[in-house]
């Protein structure tokens, strides 16, 4: 399979999957079937559409899941260090499938063999280091004077090196001209395209704050912060790619932009704190009627709280005391 368009019908039908085994057969066929690049990641939206599933309630589908995406990383990884050779030998004035004598090889190819799965940064003395994966406005090229405000002017670069940071996906390649010694770096679109989403979202923030006032910067320091955070992948992308509206975005707090995993870490405290606003002197009442989902013993402990209206039924907290694994049902 090899194309975003062939991956499109898929990704529609893991999205719209109901059940566990539909999810884990659409799983299987991208695994084994899928010829993966970077480009087709980011066309297709396998990538979130797989990614999202890590942290899913079923066991097998997270662990397929997390597989899949180790796999891809792989090879994306390995298609960078295959696009890096091949700029080395254009910029030294050679064809990328250019086999050069042995003496000139065996010391590079000693390293390489060491570390096979290690991407290639090329070095700064080189033109390749423009293809570096850490990336901003400045190792782009951009330069942001579109509104005579500097602080806007300065607001914007920030919302756009958070973007781009850890895209590999700035510059194209080339075919040399007449008269030219080499290739010549060409500026792909994704840049205009990340510099446009960028503009759009200080435009919005600054007509939500009424200028550049503190809210005004506040605001923009926040978005910077959750964009540029190397654990929120997802919603970079989702920026970039148009699926979150900027109008939303940039209205969200910091709690609705935490990624998948930050959120469940946060549900995940706030239920333990719960369990833990007992007071000293309240006590759980001990019983057999219920049983644990882990260890399926029946001693358990129980108390009842008013979490809700007073017209609504009283929530059980139950606490299993051989596994001290803990649930809650109304």
């Amino acid at each position: 399979m090899s194309g975003a368009a062939e991956l499109k019908p898929l990704v529609k039908s893991l999205n719209s999957a109901s059940t566990d085994e539909e999810i884990i057969t659409i799983l299987n066929t991208l695994k084994q079937q899928a010829k993966i690049t970077e480009a087709i990641l980011r066309e297709s939206k396998a990538g979130l559409a797989v990614g999202k599933l890590r942290q899913h309630a079923s066991k097998p589908v997270a662990d397929l899941a997390k597989e899949i995406v180790r796999k891809w990383k792989t090879e994306v990884e390995r298609e960078k260090q295959a696009a890096g050779g091949g700029t080395k030998a254009a910029a030294n004035g050679k064809p990328p499938g250019y086999a050069a004598p042995k003496k000139a090889t065996s010391a590079p190819s000693a390293s390489s063999a060491a570390t096979p799965s290690t991407p290639i940064t090329p070095t700064g003395s080189s033109s390749g280091s423009k293809l570096s994966e850490s990336r901003s406005a400045k190792s782009d090229g951009i330069k942001i004077e579109y509104t005579g405000d500097k602080t806007r002017d300065k607001c914007t670069e920030l919302i756009y090196d958070a973007l781009v940071f850890d895209s590999g996906a700035r510059t194209s390649i080339a075919p040399p001209s007449s008269g030219s010694s080499g290739p010549v770096l060409m500026q792909s679109v994704a840049s205009e395209l990340i510099l446009s989403r960028a503009k759009e979202i200080e435009r919005t923030v600054l007509s939500d704050n009424g200028g550049t006032t503190p809210a005004y910067k506040s605001k923009i320091r926040s978005l910077y912060v959750n964009l540029k955070d190397k654990n929120n992948p997802g919603l970079r992308e989702s920026v970039v790619s148009g699926d979150l509206a900027i109008s939303k975005f940039c209205r969200m707090s910091s709690q609705e932009m935490a990624s998948e995993e930050r959120k469940a870490a946060d549900a995940k405290i706030a239920q333990e704190n719960l369990f833990k606003t007992l007071g000293a002197e309240e006590v759980q009442a001990e019983t057999d009627a219920f049983q644990c989902g882990r260890c399926k013993q029946r001693k358990c402990r129980y108390r009842q709280a008013q979490t809700r209206s007073a017209d609504e039924p009283m929530t059980t907290f139950v606490t299993c005391t051989v596994c001290n694994n803990r649930w809650k049902f109304s």
